[in-house]
């Protein structure tokens, strides 16, 4: 499950933001009369039907794997879960009609009738985005159950089990960080191509649009995670203090960078900031923090466990700072100078942006996961308690058949794009990047030549 899910985020962000970045790239080339930006925009579109298609496949898997790793969870809460993984079906099949008719609308569609249709993909994403996670907010802060005197649900209130504590922070970190994820690794590829010598009003275009959105959205998420955090100190305390790596409930609590916690509550080679995690917790060096030991050791994170907790937290605030002063750095070459940056260190941080947005989102995910262990569902069912009772065997088996299909996938996937890639970049170098792109941005040469009436 852990490998499924870590491969199937790396979808998430493009599935849910990019329909929104291409939407914006069209806008632009409608209203400004920008060839160029239609032109990115029809490009953009192909490369999202190809992700989406992939995460199909490995969404569907997923949906799977709830029931054959995890039977007794479902069997137990299956009535709290099923809403949420119902709506987010739902948002599946409208993401894909809406897709299907942005993709093939290219040339059967005037351009603001195609523009306000694929206005309904970016809600489908934020749809399938909440309903997600409602349900992962339900395992960090159950709600809506009534649970009868042998610990079974008897009633299930369905908006308390899908609106839980835990799901508006939940959500708005996790969709922010989407659109930043998306946004920097649309900008890292053409970041890339700046530094080749690609330089033109075509790669500035599709550079400064999803870099410049990811960019404004940095900073608000620094604010939600914070508020995130703070959050866990009264629904998820024990979590809290894994992430923090701290042994004993205090005051003055120090913030500690990097370091390992060890059985005997000592933290090993880290760096301490006095009293600091105490002031981001309450704005005062005198607020308690939750410490591991405040919760019975039956129930609360192993050592090891605590350890990944904190390293991955580390590794997503971290990753988010340096973020935050890549994107000051942008902004002020921008107000101050009017252009977008020339500096070759700058697009080399920026080609670097993308790849790590994944990291600190799987970071994100190993936080939530690992820092809610022994639980599956919070105080309520324990991870033991809720796994599938099949042979070892069988699990690893099915493990070894997933990641040779995932690479399967992966290897076609990227063959895909690069072929798309080295078409569009051997077109540019023939009839120059901002020129009016004819047909359609797909299929054979003698398809993508038809004009908009013989299309009709």
């Amino acid at each position: 499950m852990a490998f499924t899910l870590a491969y199937h985020v790396i979808l998430v962000p493009l599935g849910v933001a990019f329909p929104a970045y291409t939407l914006l790239m069209e806008g632009i080339g409608i209203f400004k009369k920008d060839a160029a930006a239609i032109r990115i925009a029809r490009r953009w579109s192909v490369v999202m039907a190809v992700q989406f298609a992939v995460g199909a496949v490995t969404g569907t898997i997923l949906s799977f794997e709830f029931g054959i790793l995890w039977p007794k969870l479902m069997g137990r809460f299956g009535a709290a879960l099923g809403m949420g993984f119902a709506i987010e079906g739902l948002a599946f099949f409208l993401e894909a009609i809406f897709i299907g008719i942005y993709l093939y609308g290219w040339t059967r569609l005037r351009p603001r009738t195609h523009f306000l249709l694929g206005l309904a993909l970016p809600p489908a994403g934020v749809l399938g985005t909440v309903s997600v996670l409602a349900a992962n907010a339900f395992m960090n802060t159950p709600g809506g159950v009534t649970l009868g005197s042998s610990g079974k649900v008897v009633s299930v209130d369905l908006l308390g089990a899908l609106f839980t504590r835990a799901l508006a922070y939940e959500f708005w970190h996790f969709l922010i960080a989407t659109y930043i994820t998306a946004g920097f690794i649309v900008a890292s590829i053409y970041a890339v191509a700046w530094l080749r010598g690609r330089r033109d009003h075509y790669q500035g275009l599709a550079f400064a649009i999803p870099f410049t959105v990811a960019a404004l959205l940095t900073p608000v998420e620094l604010a939600v995670g914070d508020l995130s955090a703070r959050a866990l100190v009264a629904d998820q305390p024990a979590k809290f203090a894994a992430m923090e790596v701290t042994w004993k409930t205090r005051s003055h609590n120090p913030e500690v960078v990097g370091g390992l916690l060890t059985d005997s509550g000592q933290v090993n080679f880290g760096l301490s900031i006095p009293s600091f995690d105490s002031i981001l917790i309450g704005l005062s060096p005198d607020t308690v923090a939750p410490g591991l030991t405040s919760v019975p050791a039956t129930a609360r994170p192993t050592i090891a466990e605590a350890n990944i907790t904190h390293l991955a937290f580390d590794v997503m605030v971290g990753l988010g700072s340096a973020g935050a002063a890549l994107t000051v750095w942008y902004f002020a070459v921008l107000l101050y100078r009017r252009r977008l940056p020339q500096s070759r260190w700058f697009y080399r941080a920026a080609s670097l942006a993308g790849v790590g947005s994944y990291v600190a989102v799987e970071a994100g995910w190993v936080t939530t996961e690992v820092g809610r262990q022994p639980w599956i569902v919070y105080n309520l069912m324990r991870v033991s308690d809720a796994v599938t009772n099949a042979p070892g065997t069988f699990v690893w088996s099915m493990l070894s058949v997933l990641v040779v299909v995932y690479a399967v996938i992966a290897v076609i996937a990227i063959a895909l794009l690069r072929k798309l890639g080295a078409r569009w970049h051997q077109e540019d170098a023939t009839q120059g990047p901002s020129a009016p792109e004819e047909g359609v941005p797909y299929g054979p040469p003698s398809v993508r030549g038809v004009t908009r009436g013989s299309s009709r």
